[in-house]
């Protein structure tokens, strides 16, 4: 073993819990696969995919469909790029690490934004008409939201992320209207399960809480166990209170 495969051992691991980077339970996964590979695209277009695992099973179930995702995580992509050469997928799916703003690389007959919006824009107004634009006629978005069960208390506010705001998220309702004032019909809304988030949120967390519990004398023991706190207070607190919300969008004719 080199040195350097050494010191990467011993570093804590990265999301190899998570079969996907978002609250998402495999019945959901295989009901959007099939609701999107019936419109039989040619092309799909992932904004801020991470390891693309929803393109990726789309492009399984459309063999004439090509994918391209979009990300600046280079980790998360080669892991993409690892999961369609075992799929042989590599023929048919581009991972780039690049920003999705302002990107040329639409229009694609099927747009997946999931949790990505930020890669968009920081307002969620303008990333949906940045989707509009890249969604071809006829063509569908899936964009996975937060939105807010009830409105948060400033207490509950507090012990969320920095600077949380109930501004940060709407309601479904406003979050469904921003989207057909952008230029969408909603074929179809559903939400999480209080399962699913503890599935992700759970997963998300558990290789290095594992870790640490083994090496807890490790020189980045200390800022591990300060994220993982810091991270597992704001989800407990906002448990419950966030949801998030799948849209399956079709564009408006212009």
């Amino acid at each position: 073993m080199t040195t350097d495969t050494a010191a990467q051992d011993s570093l804590p691991p990265r999301l190899t819990r998570l079969t996907f980077h978002g609250p998402l339970s495999e019945a959901r996964a295989a009901r959007l696969v099939r609701r999107l590979a019936a419109t039989n695209p040619a092309n799909v277009l992932d904004i801020g995919c991470g390891w693309g695992e929803l393109m990726l099973r789309l492009l399984d179930a459309v063999p004439q469909a090509r994918g391209v995702g979009v990300d600046l995580n280079a980790e998360d992509l080669e892991r993409g790029r690892r999961a369609a050469e075992a799929r042989g997928l590599a023929g048919r799916v581009e991972f780039a690490e690049e920003s999705a703003a302002g990107t040329g690389r639409g229009p694609a007959d099927v747009v997946l934004c999931l949790g990505a919006g930020q890669a968009l824009s920081d307002d969620l107004v303008t990333a949906l008409r940045e989707l509009r634009r890249l969604v071809a006629d006829g063509g569908r978005v899936l964009l996975g939201e937060g939105y807010w069960q009830r409105t948060p208390t400033d207490t509950e506010l507090a012990g969320m992320w920095p600077g949380a705001s109930a501004a940060d998220h709407h309601d479904l309702a406003g979050l469904v209207d921003l989207a057909v004032q952008a230029g969408f019909r909603p074929e179809w809304t559903e939400t999480t399960s209080l399962e699913e988030w503890e599935e992700f949120e759970s997963g998300y967390q558990a290789d290095k809480e594992v870790w640490l519990a083994t090496n807890p004398r490790h020189p980045l023991a200390s800022a591990t166990r300060e994220t993982l706190d810091t991270h597992r207070t704001a989800w407990l607190t906002y448990r419950g209170i966030l949801g998030y919300a799948y849209l399956t969008l079709v564009p408006t004719t212009h």
